[in-house]
């Protein structure tokens, strides 16, 4: 089997990467009309929030859900299934005149979130790689490419037609997207099986639902409340009783004995670090842009040019994405997330310092989305290198919740600087001066955090070779399962092979420590080799028939191979030849 051509792959990669821009820009079209909504929905200026706080809310309740479904039923599957409830929560907030279903549609709005980390795990099945880096370096910069020319697109519609055209748009973008995945976009073969871990994510949602309520309203109610502390002190509890059943349950939401794996433990440190520094700059700027002149910082510009102005940074991440791709293929990923880090630390010192005329803060922008389309790239390899390819779609998944995490925290306390940092100006209390560069400032310093984390990420990932699951977690279309013995004993951690026609690797697996193996499909075709080895030992036999198949292996110190059940052997060349004629993999 011969891999796609080039033309294939970017029709994949492109439509992911809309697919993504789409899910981030539902995240900015409401920012224009927040301030306007008490009026427009007849409802308090509080109540009116939780058009914004429903979707952060069910954002990353269905983030960890989904990766984990899409590696369970399928990747292409779930991202449809987001993409489709993005359609359904666009028309109710479209069709909307009150407070309640809008909340409701933008809550179904937010369940699409696990676009991204989705589509990032689908260009893991799916593209050589040669090509991964590139298109995952361009897939994560999506986010922040969606929310850059979000906001001025949405304020520019906003102001010209009614405001429900902007739900009608994003849901009509929604419904385009996802007839191109169905057209044009592969299913992934990798099935990690098992059973859906409903306790897990009852208790996580449960957890961060009250740690993202408190962090998004505590500045409101007040951070030492007792309805704050009490959401608070929730959220830790149901947290360490969800860690604790996740070690514990034999098919977890998160496997957190790959998760605490310290590249991914890091990378997804990092990565909450990050996401506060980089959030920062959409929370500053906007407001500075937009104070009077009077203030005498204020730059007096209305929100339509104030997001025009942010608009060239979405560019630049998008453009970073392939040079992201190239650090990372002759340093690594680890240094490429050390540079970002750097260039968005030092975006933020120079917008601290110049910040008196509006192209002292698009230069300010510019280099801080720079920095963080390197950075953003970076971070999905760092994990993908360190997880089981059945894992990928729930690991991106975590590392993007993480992320979403910070940004959220970087809204609260941004928030409570600037709300408590201020001036009177025209009978109104505006934030200082002091306020914005203290906020840009703390940027700055949490982006200088993420590269000391990201300086203790291991230079080379741990070994990651996919274990093989006990009989009852194992993917239920496995091309071949049994166990491997020699001498009668079991033997952990062999490398089980299957090789089709042409030399292509279907799949890979190892054993576990009794002995079992179970190889899933990474590669569509028919089985006709099955090869394994284990130090220096080695068993290779042909497999006939349709499948599955189920062998039962002994390995020989002199190669002979045989089998426990089914018809003779064939005898067949050792391990090495047999890969070296045959074992040739896709791309």
């Amino acid at each position: 089997m011969t891999r796609p051509v080039a033309g294939r792959d970017n029709v994949l990669v492109a439509v992911l990467a809309l697919a993504g821009i789409v899910v981030s820009l539902q995240q900015t079209i409401v920012i224009p009309l927040v301030p306007l909504f008490p009026r427009l929905l007849d409802a308090s200026a509080a109540d009116a929030t939780w058009v914004v706080t429903a979707t952060l809310l069910a954002a990353a309740v269905a983030t960890p859900v989904v990766g984990r479904l899409a590696d369970m039923v399928g990747k292409r599957r779930m991202l449809l299934f987001c993409l489709m409830v993005l359609v359904v929560g666009s028309t109710i907030s479209a069709l909307s005149s009150t407070l309640v279903p809008l909340v409701v549609g933008r809550s179904l709005q937010g369940l699409a979130a696990g676009v991204v980390p989705l589509g990032i795990s689908l260009m893991r099945d799916q593209l050589p790689a040669s090509r991964l880096g590139s298109a995952t370096a361009l897939m994560s910069a999506s986010l922040g490419v969606g929310g850059a020319l979000g906001l001025p697109l949405s304020a520019l519609l906003a102001q010209v037609a009614d405001w429900h055209v902007l739900f009608w748009a994003a849901g009509g973008l929604g419904l385009v997207t996802a007839v191109l995945v169905v057209t044009l976009v592969p299913e992934s073969p990798q099935r990690a099986g098992g059973r859906f871990d409903l306790l897990g994510a009852v208790a996580l949602s449960v957890a961060l639902i009250c740690l993202l309520l408190a962090v998004s309203k505590g500045g409101g109610w007040g951070w030492a409340s007792p309805t704050t502390l009490s959401l608070f002190a929730v959220a830790v509890v149901a947290l360490l009783g969800w860690g604790l059943w996740e070690l514990r349950t034999p098919h977890p939401l998160v496997d957190l004995r790959i998760s605490r794996r310290r590249q991914v433990l890091l990378t997804n440190a990092a990565s909450a670090v990050f996401g506060f520094s980089m959030f920062a700059m959409s929370l500053v700027f906007p407001q500075l842009l937009q104070l009077p002149a009077e203030t005498g910082y204020g730059l007096g510009q209305s929100i339509v040019v104030a997001g025009l102005i942010l608009a060239p940074g979405g560019l630049c991440m998008m453009a970073m994405s392939p040079v992201s791709a190239r650090i990372s293929a002759a340093s690594g990923p680890r240094t490429t997330l050390m540079v970002g880090a750097a260039v968005v630390a030092a975006g933020y010192l120079l917008g601290a310092a110049f910040h008196s005329a509006v192209w002292h803060l698009l230069l300010s922008s510019v280099v801080i989305s720079s920095g963080v389309g390197l950075a953003y790239g970076a971070m999905p390899s760092l994990v993908m290198a360190a997880v089981p390819v059945t894992q990928t779609a729930a690991a991106n998944s975590l590392n993007n919740l993480m992320r979403a995490i910070g940004t959220s925290t970087a809204s609260a306390v941004t928030g409570v600087l600037l709300a408590r940092i201020t001036v009177s100006t025209g009978g109104s209390a505006v934030p200082t001066e002091a306020a914005f560069v203290l906020a840009m400032l703390l940027g700055s310093a949490t982006a200088l955090v993420a590269l000391v984390i990201t300086g203790f990420i291991p230079r080379r990932p741990e070994a990651t070779p996919p274990a093989a699951a006990p009989a009852d977690e194992a993917p239920a279309d496995a091309l071949v399962r049994g166990v491997v013995r020699t001498a009668g004993a079991a033997v952990p951690d062999a490398v089980v092979s299957v090789v089709g026609h042409g030399g292509v690797l279907l799949g890979r697996s190892r054993s576990g420590p009794d002995g079992t193996y179970a190889v899933p499909a990474a590669e569509p075709g028919a089985s006709q080799l099955l090869v394994v080895q284990r130090d220096g030992l080695s068993h290779a036999e042909h497999l006939t028939g349709a499948g599955p198949h189920h062998r039962d292996v002994q390995l020989h110190p002199a190669d002979r191979p045989e089998r426990t059940d089914g018809p003779a052997v064939t005898p067949v060349m050792p391990f090495a030849e047999a890969l070296s004629a045959n074992g040739r993999h896709r791309g």
